[in-house]
């Protein structure tokens, strides 16, 4: 893979940025990853924002069904999603304008990150958002 993801020095400054992180799978179920991650990460001060159809408030906060649907910009779209759809994901954060795409541990596609940085988005791919924070910021 000839992808890299940014140095540790770059993510620090990218989440230092970040406030309100849209989280595309976020699942209700208190067991999934996607929920666990999106709650620490709501504990650490970040708005958690659900982008998962037919579902309408996980933790607490109001649920999109696409990442169009949110009515106000995201700093960040956190992806648990299988690596099929991301080439649908990066349309998506470009059709928006998202600054910033995170897709998270296990979750690799290589072409649709190397688009959307050509686009001019942060992209990281295959680490998890909640593990690099407490790493760099605890």
């Amino acid at each position: 893979m000839s992808f890299r993801n940014p140095s540790d020095a770059e993510l620090h400054r990218l989440l230092e940025g970040v406030r309100t992180v849209a989280v595309v799978g976020l699942s209700p179920k208190p067991g999934r990853p996607s929920h666990g991650v999106a709650q620490a990460m709501q504990r650490f001060g970040f708005r958690i924002v659900p982008v998962r159809p037919a579902v309408t408030e996980v933790l607490g906060e109001p649920a999109y069904a696409s990442l169009a649907d949110i009515p106000f910009p995201v700093d960040l779209v956190d992806v648990f999603r299988a690596a099929e759809h991301i080439p649908e994901v990066v349309d998506e954060c470009l059709a928006i304008g998202a600054p910033a795409l995170w897709l998270q541990e296990g979750i690799v596609h290589e072409a649709a990150a190397e688009k959307a940085r050509a686009a001019g988005l942060t992209v990281v791919m295959d680490r998890c958002l909640y593990k690099d924070y407490v790493a760099l910021f605890t």
